[in-house]
């Protein structure tokens, strides 16, 4: 099993609950795990798409394509400068 975690306000409201326990057998990615299971975890997929959101995995910066087995923690935030990427050092 796999536990999701959902922070920030806009993610909150798009997803209607902050903590999701996800079934899986197989590793996987962070978007894998998400696009299999649409229902409870559909309305993140703009939020990653327009690089919105934030992700750890096991409390470490993780990625869309970062590996997801049973037993991790996946955690998203919203992520508050939508001018910022997540590739370059925080602008000033």
């Amino acid at each position: 099993m796999v536990t999701v975690l959902v922070f920030g306000r806009t993610l909150l409201e798009a997803m209607g609950e902050s903590e999701f326990s996800i079934e899986t057998s197989d590793v996987t990615t962070v978007r894998k795990l998400i696009e299999a299971h649409p229902d409870q975890l559909g309305p993140l997929l703009p939020f990653l798409a327009n690089r919105t959101a934030l992700i750890t995995v096991n409390k470490k910066i993780g990625a869309e394509d970062s590996p997801v087995k049973d037993g991790d923690t996946v955690k998203v935030s919203s992520q508050v400068n939508n001018a910022y990427d997540g590739t370059r050092d925080i602008p000033m």
